[in-house]
């Protein structure tokens, strides 16, 4: 029987990822920001048992405008949990398999968005300071593996949806968004104002397909990088419209407010890599994961948060 442990276990991957993995009778210890702080070196080095597997999962981040406001402290603070962890990986768990994930924000907009481009070009000025948190990351796996034959994994990941997506008062990612502010607009009769003028494209992934993924990388793939995305994108108004679709809202009622932040104007990972290890990719329909996603909305009333 093998031993996790995951970092960010209580964020929307990690939750999930920790109840997927005990089910298939592994043991888990979960860490989150409550029981170990990763700021502070001395708290990682508490874990004395051995473990087989390190999830690293924690980043101090948020969606929306965060890396526009805060590039400084994300800076300092994700540098500080990245290199505590590393640290406590070259010298307590030296047998360990590092899994952590990268972001696809790391890619220039120039850039085809193959893993071989991830270290290339200028990342988007807006998420810079956080792109480049995630590139030392990946930097210092790669130098700890060379120097010492540390095992390591980066997963690249679009944006994953899905029930289940913390309500903790966060700023939620677009897709999240969107479904609260659509289905808002149905129940209260509040103006729908969404950010840019939709014509933005983005990727998503259902985490329940993700971790599927994730699992297979982790226990079958060393040393490398990949993308784990649908391999195509769709533009905001086009979500937007299947929401109304599936809430019978008008969409003709949206409003797009091009004054606000909209980051890339288009990111959709290239997935030709894992397509040649994966013997099948399949992922669940928009229209279904949607569905789904919308239906935990309603039963837990996260429109109401």
């Amino acid at each position: 029987m093998k031993n996790y442990i995951i970092t960010g276990s209580t964020g929307f991957l990690g939750s999930r990822l920790s109840k997927s993995l005990e089910k298939n009778d592994r043991i888990i210890r979960n860490l989150n920001s409550k029981n170990c702080d990763l700021r502070n070196k001395d708290n990682i080095y508490k874990f004395k048992e051995k473990y087989d597997y390190i999830i690293h999962l924690a980043a101090w981040t948020q969606a929306g405008d965060f890396c526009l406001k805060y590039p400084g402290d994300q800076w300092i603070i994700n540098q500080e949990i990245n290199t505590n962890i590393l640290r406590w990986w070259k010298e307590e768990q030296p047998n360990a398999k590092l899994v952590f994930m990268g972001t696809s924000c790391v890619y220039s907009e120039n850039s085809s968005l193959t893993e071989d481009e991830y270290m290339k070009g200028e990342p988007t000025e807006s998420l810079y300071t956080y792109a480049m948190t995630k590139r030392m990351l990946y930097q210092g796996a790669k130098a700890l593996n060379q120097q010492y034959g540390l095992n390591y994994l980066c997963a690249v990941p679009s944006t994953l949806y899905g029930p289940g997506y913390h309500t903790d008062g966060r700023q939620l990612h677009f897709i999240f968004d969107l479904i609260r502010k659509i289905i808002r607009g149905k129940e209260y009769g509040e103006e729908v104002v969404l950010w840019g003028d939709g014509n933005q494209k983005r990727e998503l992934v259902f985490i329940d397909d993700f971790i599927k993924i994730l699992d297979f990388l982790i226990h079958n793939c060393n040393n490398d990088i990949f993308n784990i995305g649908a391999g195509q994108e769709f533009s905001i108004k086009h979500f937007a419209n299947l929401i109304c679709e599936e809430i019978n809202f008008p969409f003709e009622k949206i409003k797009f407010d091009t004054s606000k932040y909209v980051g890339a104007k288009s990111k959709c990972l290239s997935t030709t890599k894992l397509s040649k290890i994966l013997n099948t990719y399949n992922l669940k329909n928009l229209d279904q994961g949607l569905k789904e996603t919308i239906n935990w909305f309603y039963q837990n009333k996260v429109f109401d948060l």
